[in-house]
């Protein structure tokens, strides 16, 4: 799945991304 997360550079963003992609997700 994609995801636009929007704040990737701060705190919360980054974890997020992170986990995401470690899900197996796409973020944009």
């Amino acid at each position: 799945m994609k995801y636009l997360v929007t704040g990737a550079a701060g705190f919360i963003g980054f974890h997020l991304s992170k986990r995401l992609i470690d899900d197996g997700n796409t973020v944009v």
